[in-house]
């Protein structure tokens, strides 16, 4: 069965959908940047320390080693589409969902949050968006917009995910 990838930009919900998507498909979810940190046993932040490539070239091994899984929810880092070794590597055994949402509307859900692109200007989130919403369209089999409907967003995931080799959501 295929892998469900999200991806986006930070605080756009990869995490929070991811985890419920998951639960409600009763499939395994994985945080790619907390599988990133087990494995290298090394923080993300210290990647940064170091420089951003190194950073890019572990989350590279952690996405090969996540594309690798069968049947899971997968929320990617917000910069995993500027390498396109990642997302070959992801579409491989998986759909990718670009949840799409405004970076006005991300502004509010990552106050006090220390993503380390982020930490020193909140207004960077504009930049990024400009600089990777043609890279999310372009490696997104499918876009839902998250404009602040938790269960619309929900809902649009889980039919999509249905499409997928008939898979059936479990009520709660």
């Amino acid at each position: 069965m295929k892998n469900i990838v999200l991806i986006g930009m930070p605080g756009c919900g990869k995490s929070t959908f991811g985890k419920r998507l998951a639960k409600r498909l009763q499939l395994p979810f994985y945080d790619a940047d907390a599988v990133l940190e087990e494995r290298e046993q090394r923080t993300i932040k210290s990647f940064f320390a170091e420089s951003e490539d190194a950073f890019r070239a572990a989350e590279t091994r952690t996405l090969a080693y996540l594309a690798e899984l069968d049947g899971a929810v997968i929320a990617t880092g917000g910069g995993a589409v500027k390498r396109a070794e990642n997302m070959e590597l992801l579409k491989r055994g998986g759909i990718v969902v670009f949840i799409d949402r405004k970076p006005e509307n991300i502004l509010g859900s990552i106050e006090g949050d220390e993503r380390p692109l982020l930490a020193d200007d909140k207004q960077r989130i504009f930049n990024l968006y400009a600089e990777r919403i043609d890279l999310y369209r372009q490696y997104a089999d499918c876009i839902i917009e998250n404009n602040g409907d938790f269960g619309g967003v929900l809902r649009r995931l889980l039919q999509m995910a249905e499409k997928l080799e008939g898979l059936r959501c479990v009520e709660f």
